[in-house]
């Protein structure tokens, strides 16, 4: 099991019961989708680790209250509290039109309207205020904003995104 072909779906914050179960902090603006999960995966020294579900549900809208199969104690609660939560990479919704998941357009093609073809996106860079597409360009790094409103089109088929940048922005790295 390769992490790449999971992802991060939340983290285990604190105990709820003494009978073992624990909530989750989830980490989506649909939790609903996922309070009927049968197993999930656990990252315990490096490792994904399946548990199953005996049972789970949304608890004050954002946390999933969860109880596992054999976590029966507080004892146990408290070995996983403050893990992360994985889930295969298919249990994804699909994205429609010009939303789309930061993993599933890592290799991606940039051009802009104005400046024409500007690379290819190595990563996305979330760490900071605003997430922006690292792109090389012949071995040169530009940084464009993810913002919707430069974003123009994303063409999966292509493996492409149009955007529409502040003039000058580009040159900024060239």
């Amino acid at each position: 099991m390769k992490k790449d072909d999971y992802f991060y779906l939340g983290k285990i914050v604190k105990k709820y019961s003494f009978k073992g179960e624990v909530l989750a902090k989830l980490d989506t603006d649909q939790p609903d989708l996922y309070d009927n999960l049968d197993a999930i995966f656990i990252e315990l020294k490096n490792n994904l680790v399946p548990f199953f579900i005996e049972k789970s549900q949304l608890h004050k809208s954002d946390l999933l209250r969860i109880k596992f199969e054999d976590v029966d104690t507080e004892a146990d609660a408290d070995m996983l509290i403050k893990t992360e939560l994985y889930l295969p990479l298919e249990l994804l919704p699909k994205l429609e039109g010009d939303k789309f998941y930061f993993h599933e357009v890592i290799g991606f093609t940039i051009t802009d309207k104005n400046f024409g073809k500007v690379g290819t996106i190595t990563s996305i860079n979330d760490s900071t205020a605003q997430a922006l597409f690292e792109i090389d360009r012949n071995g040169v790094e530009i940084l464009i904003p993810m913002n919707d409103e430069f974003i123009v089109e994303v063409n999966r088929a292509n493996k492409t995104i149009v955007v529409e940048t502040p003039e000058g922005l580009i040159d900024l790295y060239l």
